[in-house]
């Protein structure tokens, strides 16, 4: 299966890059290579459907990595991505996150982490296009609020709510649990397909990305707060 598998590496540091696509290649991915953000740009723009996951560093000549991403997710292209970075601080890493990034790897990192986050988001991608045994007109809804499945719109109260890749799997995820307190690590776990090693304030910090769209235009609150514990989606008892 990996043979029909396309990975784009966006990476300026030459050797870092070789490395990555002779590790993939010898897995059996498909990869190119581009070390400039401007041409890696006009690439995914002009073959948005090429490839199954791109390899986005942040620090990269003409283009940063963060706007080819903001590109990426303005113009409905929802090619996972991972992001590659020598910055280690929250606000980078949550930066990446809210533009729509799947994932983001610290480098140095080491290639078998690397090449198991690979394994993970092309399962969660290939299950979803291939729809994993849903059904592709599956609707959820709780209150006034409405989530398709298969076009990805939200709506509540007739109101179209625009949300980024991750907040809409985080809304998913409440709302296949309805009247369900989930921890932080639960969240982890199905959100974002890995254990983040401790870093559960990404969870609060998308929880609250996720209120400012679903909750805070709106009368009445859904996403509960469990103090030590974690979240639920539910009617507000006050």
């Amino acid at each position: 299966m990996e043979e029909d598998v396309r990975i784009l590496i966006v990476e300026d540091e030459e050797q870092i890059a070789r490395v990555i696509k002779l590790e993939l290649e010898y897995e059996g991915y498909q990869t190119e290579m581009i070390y400039d953000g401007s041409e890696a740009w006009h690439q995914i723009q002009s073959h948005p459907q090429k490839w199954n996951l791109v390899l986005l560093d942040v620090m990269l000549p003409s283009l940063s990595g963060m706007e080819i991403l903001r590109r990426m997710r303005k113009e409905g292209i929802g090619t996972p991505v991972m992001m590659l970075t020598a910055r280690d601080a929250i606000v980078d890493k949550v930066t990446g996150l809210d533009q729509g990034a799947d994932d983001y790897v610290t480098k140095p990192f080491e290639i078998e982490e690397l090449l198991a986050r690979i394994r993970v988001h092309l399962r969660k991608n290939g299950a979803s296009s291939s729809g994993d045994g849903l059904d592709m007109n599956e609707t959820l809804s709780f209150v006034d609020l409405k989530v398709n499945i298969y076009s990805r719109e939200v709506t509540r109260g007739g109101t179209i709510i625009d949300l980024t890749p991750r907040e809409f799997d985080l809304l998913v995820y409440l709302m296949k649990n309805l009247n369900h307190v989930l921890s932080r690590e639960q969240i982890l776990e199905h959100v974002w397909g890995f254990d983040y090693f401790g870093d559960t304030n990404v969870v609060d910090v998308y929880i609250r990305y996720l209120r400012q769209k679903v909750d805070r235009p709106f009368e009445t609150p859904l996403i509960q707060t469990v103090r030590g514990v974690g979240y639920v989606m539910k009617e507000s008892s006050g």
